[in-house]
């Protein structure tokens, strides 16, 4: 009798995907680390003698009048400089369920119903202990999204040997995450849609579409149609950020057929993730963090003013909470129905320390509650002060957890090294090969 081959969660895929996704981890580890540096300038100036300046940078107007895009500084960082930010999302989404391991139904299945349950849990948990808070219940979506530069700045130093399937899974949720996100923020805060603009944005997307399908490279006939596309969506009353996610979606993932096709290698929206990647997460995030972050918290009393709004609690109990009860649910549940077990050497409290820094959500969470309770009201410095707390408290139980299991990860890393010591690496777009995955 032949058994039959039982499934496997976070299981090794090709090596050519782990090292691309180790080159787009280092990215955004150093990411990470300007992202918490912005974030920190930006309090340490709001609550000096000089925070005065700080307002007054945020208010500087920049743009053309003509265009109504006369703008604020903080305004063009949440909605021009975070387009590149889920364009380079959208890149990634579309690479990895074309091109990647996650094309395979039993890969993606895992992070997509993680990143599910991370957003269900923490929202209904919000809304549990906000409800009967007046206006409270706009801010639903705060505690859902993760921000993948800031948890990997942690695994840096807390799971610096997490195995490679691990770190994939934690990308790859941060990035549907995102998906979900921008899903939320164009439904559900959108408050006055003018269609004519939205339909206009169309016309230069399908140039764009039409431009990038045949491969064009040229910047100089690319990057006017896709600020065409994002300005037009601005004016349409969409946040802008969606037109990132439009623009990434267009782009190839895999080379023509004329050109070698699936088998060729890399694509046109790999190339773009290799030039607007580091755009992203070396000057777009860390500047929208320091645009946004900035928030005075008035001393002890302010603080626990601020942390006991109902708001804030909401906030900080989704993230802290209910962003890991939900990964770590939807995780189980998958593997309660498919009967998968777990990787040789790894445990659900590998599990568990993921879900624990799936919790960290910055960027979007803070853009979120600017749409929902008006940028510089009280109740969004209350949400940035939550946002923050809740980030690094849960920054601080996973780096905890995971630091338990370091030296099991030690030895994963060690073995994994050693695979790679090998004279053929199957081809980027290409499944492992049995003797690659003995």
């Amino acid at each position: 009798m032949i058994n039959a081959v039982r499934r496997t969660l976070f299981d090794r895929g090709s090596w050519a995907e782990a090292g691309r996704i180790a080159d787009i981890l280092r990215k955004e580890t150093l990411g990470g680390a300007l992202l918490l540096a912005g974030a920190a300038a930006a309090l340490i100036w709001a609550n000096s003698p000089w925070s005065a300046g700080y307002e007054a940078l945020r208010r500087v107007t920049v743009g053309p009048a003509a265009l109504h895009l006369d703008l604020d500084l903080a305004t063009w960082a949440a909605d021009g400089l975070l387009a590149i930010f889920f364009f380079v999302a959208g890149l990634e989404l579309k690479r990895e369920f074309v091109a990647g391991d996650l094309r395979h139904a039993r890969r993606a299945a895992v992070p997509v119903a993680a990143a599910v349950g991370g957003v269900l849990v923490p929202a209904a948990l919000y809304l549990l202990l906000t409800r009967g808070t007046a206006g409270a219940a706009a801010g639903w979506a705060i505690p859902t999204a993760t921000d993948i530069a800031f948890a990997l700045a942690v695994l840096a130093v807390a799971g610096r040997f997490l195995p490679a399937a691990l770190r994939t899974f934690l990308l790859t949720l941060a990035v549907v995450d995102d998906l979900i996100a921008i899903v939320i923020i164009a439904v559900f805060y959108t408050a006055d849609l003018a269609p004519v603009p939205l339909l206009a944005a169309l016309a230069p997307l399908a140039v764009f579409t039409a431009l990038v399908q045949r491969r064009v490279r040229s910047w100089w006939l690319l990057l006017p149609l896709a600020f065409a596309v994002w300005a037009l969506v601005h004016a349409s009353g969409v946040h802008a950020t969606v037109a990132g996610v439009l623009l990434g979606f267009a782009v190839p993932v895999v080379r023509s057929r004329r050109a070698g096709g699936l088998e060729a290698g890399p694509g046109l929206a790999e190339h773009f993730e290799h030039r607007f990647r580091p755009l992203s997460a070396g000057v777009a995030v860390p500047a929208f963090a320091f645009l946004s972050a900035g928030v005075t918290v008035g001393g002890l009393s302010g603080l626990a003013t601020a942390l006991t709004d109902p708001v804030a609690l909401g906030v900080v109990a989704g993230l802290v909470l209910g962003k890991p009860i939900g990964v770590m649910a939807a995780t189980w549940l998958v593997s309660r129905f498919t009967r998968a077990r777990l990787d040789d050497g790894l445990a659900w409290v590998d599990v568990l320390g993921l879900a624990l820094l799936s919790g960290i959500g910055f960027t979007v969470s803070l853009l979120v509650g600017e749409l929902a309770f008006g940028a510089g009201t009280e109740r969004d410095a209350h949400v940035k002060l939550a946002v923050l707390a809740g980030s690094l408290a849960a920054a601080m139980i996973a780096a905890f957890v995971l630091r338990l299991r370091g030296r099991a990860y030690r030895r994963i890393h060690e073995i994994e090294t050693a695979d790679l010591d090998h004279d053929s690496v199957p081809d980027v777009y290409q499944d492992p090969s049995p003797a690659d995955r003995a």
